[in-house]
């Protein structure tokens, strides 16, 4: 079958691979000059096959008063005339009840697993190269309760299956990863996950995309959709606008929606809302002069609601949400903070000069599970909606993708 894929991506590149290798003739089209340029260019880099607990959680709300008001705080609201961000906003704050994070864990869980193999084997088979590492990973709490809650979540997830997950004291820590002895008196405690791994998205996007091109999947890179053509109940071609080329049209025999925080704009123009919302998010990417500072484990700081991730010779440094529509710009100020965050954690001697700032938009549902369905037409296919953990869950929506491709396509 002839498949369109909007979005190069992890989540539309990893679609697809696993359609090329279903037999489709697949062609990936994205705005941007190359594949991994939009949330997979430079995130978190963090795995987290084993720890999901989803945004949407009721240990949160209390803390969302005191986070909105502090003038450099994790989380920001701009209130904008959109009925969507209100919308989104009210349906995420009736989400934060331990039924429903619970079943969003489970779900989650079995989602992230079914990925963790995917990549593993992926990386394996193709031997690309991603600076993929097993690092494993520690979860900072900056106090008591806190961490009684975290180990509540730890208790669940291995009910459920997940892999060993244990509470460590700040000393265990540190022997864990000794970079943050600076740091020891500023957390409670922390959960070890050793299995949890990192990679650097970016590259990762460029392997595939490379893999893919060689195999015969065809890019349609600076090029938007503008239209769908449609026929009893079905899309029959795309009208592509390409940013050099101008105008043109592409039949097509299904589509694969993976446009991350542009997909809901698309599928609007079918008279159909999708639940997601762009959360804004930035980072920074320091080179590692000295090795004593840098940790090797990936690291979440609870108080700064920031994560570290080594990726090669590099320190990846994200965090913040913030609820802006689609504004892309970066203010100074939330590059200082990640810079400071840095220093903080794992002492000075950055060379902050070449921090390459950037941001990018988690397209985020209100519950935190990603959307998966027929949608609009008979033969358009979404993928989106995977939120922070977009590399985590990637490889597995791809392959779930393809069997809702394989049981609904006539």
């Amino acid at each position: 079958m002839e498949i369109c894929v909007v979005g190069a991506g992890i989540v539309g590149l990893s679609s697809a691979w696993f359609l090329h290798k279903a037999g489709h003739n697949v062609t990936v089209i994205d705005r941007a000059g190359e594949a991994g340029m939009g949330a997979s260019a430079a995130n978190g880099a963090q795995l987290s096959y084993s720890y999901v607990q989803p945004l949407a959680d009721p240990s949160l709300l209390p803390g969302i008063p005191k986070m909105l008001l502090e003038r450099n705080g994790p989380l920001k609201f701009s209130p904008q005339w959109s009925v969507e961000q209100w919308r989104w906003c009210m349906e995420f704050l009736a989400a934060c009840r331990t039924s429903i994070s619970r079943q969003t864990t489970v779900e989650l869980l079995e989602l992230a697993h079914e990925s963790r193999l995917a990549l593993d084997a992926f990386i394996s088979q193709e031997k690309v190269q991603c600076d993929f590492a097993r690092t494993g990973k520690l979860v900072l709490y900056p106090d008591a309760e806190s961490l009684r809650k975290a180990g509540e979540q730890v208790k669940f997830q291995a009910a459920q299956g997940s892999r060993p997950q244990k509470i460590v004291s700040p000393a265990e820590a540190l022997s864990i990863e000794p970079a943050l002895e600076g740091y020891k008196k500023a957390f409670h405690g922390a959960i070890h996950t050793d299995s949890e791994c990192a990679v650097d998205g970016r590259k990762l996007c460029q392997e595939l995309a490379r893999l893919l091109s060689k195999q015969g999947v065809r890019f349609l890179f600076d090029s938007e959709v503008a239209a769908f053509r449609r026929e009893r109940g079905r899309i029959t071609a795309l009208e592509i606008h390409h940013a050099i080329d101008g105008p043109g049209l592409l039949g097509t025999q299904a589509v694969v929606l993976a446009a991350g925080a542009y997909s809901a704009g698309l599928l609007s123009t079918f008279g159909v809302r999708m639940p997601v919302y762009p959360l804004k998010g930035y980072s920074i990417t320091l080179p590692i002069t000295d090795s004593m500072n840098a940790p090797t484990v990936s690291v979440t700081d609870m108080r700064r609601k920031t994560v570290f991730a080594r990726i090669g010779d590099r320190l990846r440094v994200a965090g913040m949400v913030e609820l802006c529509g689609l504004d892309a710009s970066i203010p100074v100020k939330r590059i200082e903070q990640l810079k400071a965050s840095t220093q903080a954690l794992f002492g000075r001697g950055w060379n902050s000069n070449d921090c390459q700032p950037w941001t990018g938009w988690r397209p985020a549902t209100p519950t935190g599970r990603p959307i998966l369905a027929v949608s609009g037409c008979d033969n358009l296919y979404v993928n989106c909606g995977q939120g922070a953990l977009g590399m985590t869950l990637a490889f597995g929506s791809a392959q779930r993708l393809v069997r809702l491709i394989g049981s609904t396509a006539p």
